[in-house]
């Protein structure tokens, strides 16, 4: 196993940005293989196998993503573009049946480096949360009541209503934003920017 500091010791300066990629690599290769949705997790376990500590050696969230995407792409090409449209699918049948609360998809699912255990996430934007419970009811859909806490500024964090719910093998999750939330989407957890976010016409793009 590569002991980070025996090379750094050997090569002062030299190795920052090879260990850092390197990490990256089997950061993303964790995600894809263990099924792990947790970046900063991810990271622990990529810097544990090279036995490195200091922090500024470690990859940001948008490079570790990067990585994914390009795991996928070599390894799992195939797999991944037959689940990626499966889950798309899914999302687009929701996002329809949910039409009336201007549903978004956001998340792994609309970025493209969704994992064969990622949920699907869903924004949805209402007068009342209640609202998405009853119309979930009267589609049969066995759901449970939870709450999703999001970054707006790094000072500034807010907490809004989700529904859980299991389609097939699939996990979903619908968050419940007040109709305001239209206008400024949520910090993103891999680049801090604003989130991306879909709606019905352009996940059906995607489709396409």
């Amino acid at each position: 196993m590569t002991d980070y500091s025996e090379i750094m010791s050997r090569h002062p300066g030299s190795n920052d940005t090879q260990m850092r990629r390197a990490i990256a690599v089997e950061a993303a290769r964790i995600m894809a293989e263990q099924g792990i949705e947790d970046f900063l997790l991810a990271k622990r376990k990529a810097a544990d196998r090279y036995k490195v500590s200091d922090q500024s050696a470690l990859p940001g969230n948008v490079e570790i993503e990067a990585a994914l995407r390009e795991h996928q792409r070599l390894f799992r090409t195939d797999l991944h573009e037959q689940g990626l449209h499966a889950l798309r699918t899914t999302a687009l049948r929701l996002m329809r049946l949910l039409r009336e609360f201007n549903p978004r998809l956001v998340g792994s699912v609309l970025s493209g480096s969704a994992t064969a255990t990622t949920e699907i996430n869903l924004h949805v934007f209402v007068d009342r949360a209640e609202q998405v419970s009853l119309r979930l009811d009267e589609h049969g859909i066995n759901h449970r009541h939870a709450e999703k806490k999001f970054r707006y500024e790094p000072e500034r964090q807010l907490s809004y209503p989700s529904f859980k719910f299991v389609a097939g093998n699939q996990a979903i999750e619908v968050v419940a934003f007040p109709i305001d939330g239209l206008r400024q989407a949520p910090c993103s957890a891999v680049d801090g920017k604003p989130m991306a976010r879909a709606e019905l016409a352009q996940v059906e793009q995607l489709l396409k």
